[in-house]
């Protein structure tokens, strides 16, 4: 089994979408709002977020995104007045190797998800963050996973010890830094 730790360190919504369904046409301008908690349900999604009941089996019931990417990011493209929202992620951690959960069940604060496949970024992102974003988050644009079980999820701000997962595969190292302080493996 992997254990995994980490900071819940922004939770956000959106009542309507942006940019998904808009390619070819312009971006609306739903405003991503940022909440202490949000209530997650099983199989539906997120209450209150655009993509809640938006297909059964839909691989981005609730998305997560790094904040080491964000400020790797930052320093990399010389963007430093946009917040962590412009990504339209709806859960941004600390220390944890995002990728690593793909294909994993996972606990946090007692609510189970799957972590389904990656959030691929698209070229709304050089829009939304700045020129350059979409090819420098390439293979690290955040996690996309189902809700298994429902519950409330809380910002954190410090480490959050009850992140469980099943058995996976090899751990790759982070791309930022490595976390193996972070995970560790017991039988």
């Amino acid at each position: 089994m992997v254990l995994v730790e980490f900071d819940i360190r922004h939770l956000y919504i959106s009542p309507g979408h942006n940019f998904f369904g808009h390619h070819g046409k312009d971006p609306s301008d739903h405003p991503i709002q940022e909440v202490d908690q949000i209530n997650c349900v099983a199989g539906e999604g997120i209450e209150g977020d655009r993509f809640f009941g938006f297909r059964e089996n839909y691989k981005g019931q609730i998305t997560f995104f790094a904040e080491e990417i964000y400020d790797m990011l930052r320093s990399e493209l010389g963007i430093w007045d946009r917040s962590p929202g412009v990504f339209r992620r709806n859960v941004i951690t600390r220390g944890v190797a995002l990728n690593d959960l793909i294909g994993q069940t996972f606990e946090i604060q007692g609510v189970q998800f799957l972590g389904r496949e990656e959030s691929r970024p698209c070229y709304w992102m050089d829009r939304a963050f700045g020129p350059g974003a979409e090819a420098a988050l390439k293979g690290n644009g955040g996690l996309r996973a189902s809700i298994l079980r429902g519950g409330i999820l809380q910002r954190t701000g410090q480490k959050t010890r009850n992140a469980d997962c099943g058995i996976g595969g090899p751990r790759r190292d982070f791309a930022v830094r490595p976390l193996a302080t972070n995970i560790a493996s017991s039988s």
